[in-house]
């Protein structure tokens, strides 16, 4: 009766035992999985892109969408997520400063440019005197909407306003048009009553705006390609993990680049 009760209680024990190291991550299945937070559109795109190419190399990838720019850093910075994939290094460098984390970039893979899109107007010579023009009214976009039109003579900026260029940084207007302010997420519902506006490559897919709507884009050379370039992210000591670098050479492929081209028509552009 002894041994038996011995022999139960090793069994207890040595059950125990397994279960402990499955749930800290001693299964193998667990190690194969790739957790990755993203926007919807279109990161989760391009990361669903490359799940089979991943699986063929003994990886699942999972792919958690985030409505929010919040959540995915909070999740990578909790160890939720491996990675994630939404946000341009300005925005993580802000991020890591006001809530005290350290998330660092491991690669760049796409630029989504700002595009002036058709509403009333067509072209920029049809624009006249009051037409009103929407841009962003957030600080970095509408700077970049700036920037946009002034390329295109529009408009005219202080020398050296920059990626800081406010309306007041406006030297030239020769079209006398006014610069309608509105929230990003607004703008392609707005283009009914706008002449012409300036709208984030997210939003303009969103509301399935194509190049055949757009009049002009950022170059991909420009100022704001190289310093808004969206990135995969990791908490910092990750940087050179299987997981990471399995993720980053799938999404750094010819194939990836291709993919992105010809399903966003320009509205998003590959970076590697």
């Amino acid at each position: 009766m002894k041994n038996i009760k011995r022999t139960g209680l090793i069994a207890a024990v040595l059950a125990l035992t397994l279960a402990f190291l499955t749930a800290c991550g001693g299964s193998t299945s667990e190690e194969k999985v790739i957790k990755v937070g993203a926007s919807p559109t279109p990161h989760a795109e391009i990361l669903n892109s490359v799940k089979d190419k991943l699986a063929e190399e003994g990886w699942t990838l999972e792919v958690i969408e985030f409505e929010d720019y919040v959540q995915p850093n909070e999740a990578v910075a909790s160890g939720d997520c491996d990675a994630n994939f939404f946000q341009h290094e300005p925005y993580l460098l802000q991020y890591n400063e006001e809530n005290e984390t350290d998330i660092v970039t491991v690669a760049k893979i796409h630029f989504e440019p700002l595009g002036v899109y058709k509403g009333q107007k067509s072209s920029f010579d049809e624009l006249a005197e009051g037409d009103k023009v929407g841009v962003p009214n957030d600080v970095t976009n509408e700077a970049r909407a700036l920037q946009l039109l002034a390329a295109n003579g529009v408009i005219k900026l202080k020398e050296g306003a920059g990626l800081t260029a406010t309306k007041q940084d406006i030297v030239e207007n020769p079209k006398g048009i006014e610069i309608v302010e509105l929230e990003a997420a607004t703008i392609p519902a707005s283009l009914p009553d706008l002449s012409l506006a300036v709208i984030n490559g997210n939003y303009a897919l969103s509301a399935e705006l194509t190049a055949e709507d757009a009049i002009a884009y950022e170059d991909a050379d420009s100022e704001a390609a190289q310093t808004y370039v969206n990135i995969i992210a990791v908490a910092a000591g990750n940087e050179e993990t299987e997981k990471t670098k399995a993720l980053v050479a799938a999404l750094t492929t010819e194939e990836v680049k291709a993919f992105i081209e010809e399903t966003f028509k320009g509205a998003v552009k590959p970076f590697f």
